[in-house]
């Protein structure tokens, strides 16, 4: 039997403090070689704190965090040239043109843009004809494109991208996903993270964070809705949703009610099987349109951010 591949990015017990804030409590996870895994979370929730620690930009306060088998402390010179890094914020010179930011990072490192083009030319080449305008004047998602072509151009082994499609809109958003798709079919290992739940069915595993925890194992995006573990019906959400929210609530079995789009999703007491039953007592009892529905990675993740108990700091990969 041939030895499992070591995991390319590995975190372990990793803790990070900003005075009484917890960014990091005790996280622990591990991202396999040439995997999209997505790190998915709201604002606040502590990805750009991990991916930062990653990057070498900050120090963990305790734990350890190892990058292509190197210690983001110890080895940080080394990292940093193994990595691609796109922060929350469009972070190249504005004032440079498309095609003088691509050379001033491929100087960094150590590159030049014709060493790395075969690697971002699926990329590169739909900004190619406006390499000589200002990066300050491209569109959202123009700039995009050009901060994951600098991130690239030096052949990374390993690419950590933080909310890259924050503020863009949705076709520039399927097209950025599209594009990670290419990469790790490249081999490259993309560690992403992301607001948007949508997008977490994109990535090969996930880890929902909140509040600097881990509310559940990493796994594929259906393990992880899969693991939900109770009753859930949808109703169709008419007239004053606030009062059905209240009546939902207030309904005997009935755990929690959040909305979703133009549905509420009503969470039972019991194992998953009772979806039906709860399903028939809503209707029956508040009039409702009511039918069971499966869960989404959304689902867990609401369920899971109220409840300090579910909150997992030390979770392992799972097969799934």
């Amino acid at each position: 039997m041939t030895e499992a591949a070591p995991a390319s990015v590995e975190v372990r017990d990793l803790e990070k403090r900003y005075g009484e804030t917890v960014g990091l409590g005790s996280v622990s996870l591990a991202v396999e070689p040439g995997e999209l895994f997505g790190v998915i979370g709201p604002d606040g929730a502590g990805k750009s704190t991990l991916f930062r620690i990653l990057v070498t930009v900050l120090t963990p306060d305790a734990g350890t965090a190892m990058v292509d088998g190197l210690d983001v402390v110890a080895d940080y010179r080394e990292i940093r040239k193994r990595v691609g890094y796109m922060p929350g914020r469009f972070s190249l010179y504005q004032d440079l043109t498309v095609r003088e930011n691509l050379e001033f990072f491929a100087s960094v490192f150590g590159t030049t843009v014709e060493a790395g083009y075969s690697l971002i030319a699926p990329i590169y080449s739909q900004i190619e004809p406006f390499e000589d305008r200002r990066a300050g004047a491209l569109s959202g998602g123009m700039k995009q494109k050009l901060a994951l072509s600098c991130a690239l151009v030096h052949r990374p082994r390993a690419l950590i991208l933080d909310e890259p499609t924050t503020g863009v809109d949705a076709v520039s958003r399927v097209e950025f996903w599209e594009m990670l798709a290419e990469m790790t079919a490249a081999g490259i290992t993309t560690l992403v993270s992301t607001p948007y739940m949508d997008e977490a069915a994109r990535c090969d595993r996930i880890a929902l964070l909140q509040a600097g925890r881990l509310l559940s194992a990493p796994g594929t995006p259906e393990a992880v809705a899969a693991s939900f573990g109770a009753p859930l019906v949808s109703v169709r959400a008419t007239g004053d949703r606030a009062a059905l929210l209240d009546r939902l609530r207030a309904a005997p079995g009935v755990a929690r009610a959040d909305v979703f789009g133009d549905v509420v999703h009503v969470t039972g007491e019991g194992e998953p099987s009772a979806s039906a039953a709860l399903a028939e007592r809503l209707r029956q009892s508040l009039g409702v349109e009511a039918a069971p529905t499966a869960p989404t990675v959304e689902d867990v993740f609401m369920a899971r951010m109220g409840d300090p108990d579910t909150l997992s700091s030390h979770v392992q990969p799972t097969d799934a």
